[in-house]
């Protein structure tokens, strides 16, 4: 009688339900949002997060286009680092503010702000949503920008974009505060775009104290 047990002495594989795409994006999702959160974005590998989530690394680029892909989805910021970094960067400094500010805008306007509201949500109820996002503001979108410019103080720089483009979005999707909220795109990158661009390429000496 056969034990179950091949010859190399492993039970064979159960041939269960197949996994939907729903399901295998859904492990995805979490499993990256588990190991960026523990490792951070640099050390994070494809194998590592398919392999948590019980799916073929090939999937990762199935369903995300790659690793920046699968970040962007689980941090649920619409900006892609590989396909979105060289297109800010292509037109050159001087108007990266409000290149940077019209793609945030249109991305989060085009779902009527909810996917910045789920971000917030997220981060009030769990660690990991916190530690993505000072992920993607240090690392993965912002410091890169900062470090191919090559300007003075990329740290603080990173931060001083990021509390733009974060506090931006919570005066206008979350707390909805007029006439911020209703305003055109014009109208935010004419008055936030100067001083955002400050923080990118400007002089911030006087950051530093004397």
């Amino acid at each position: 009688m056969s034990s179950g047990i091949d010859q190399g002495g492993t039970e064979p594989k159960r041939r269960g339900r197949r996994r939907s795409g729903a399901d295998t994006k859904a492990a995805l999702l979490t499993a990256a949002r588990e190991i960026f959160t523990e490792q951070g974005y640099d050390a994070a590998t494809v194998r590592a997060i398919a392999g948590r989530a019980g799916v073929d690394p090939a999937m990762v680029n199935h369903w995300f286009g790659g690793k920046a892909g699968l970040f962007t989805a689980a941090v649920r910021i619409p900006i892609n680092p590989d396909d979105d970094v060289p297109q800010l960067l292509a037109g050159g400094p001087e108007q990266l503010a409000e290149r940077m500010l019209r793609r945030f805008l249109s991305a989060w306007d085009n779902a009527g702000g909810g996917q910045f509201v789920a971000l917030m949500r997220s981060i009030a109820t769990h660690d990991n949503a916190v530690t993505m996002l000072r992920e993607f503001i240090q690392s993965v979108v912002f410091m890169r920008l900062i470090k191919t410019l090559g300007t003075d103080q990329p740290e603080l720089r990173a931060a001083l974009c990021g509390a733009q483009i974060v506090g931006l979005g919570m005066a206008r999707y979350v707390v909805r505060l007029e006439p911020l909220a209703s305003a055109d795109h014009d109208v935010v990158v004419a008055t936030i775009g100067p001083n955002l661009q400050r923080y990118l390429t400007g002089d911030i000496s006087g950051a530093t104290g004397p």
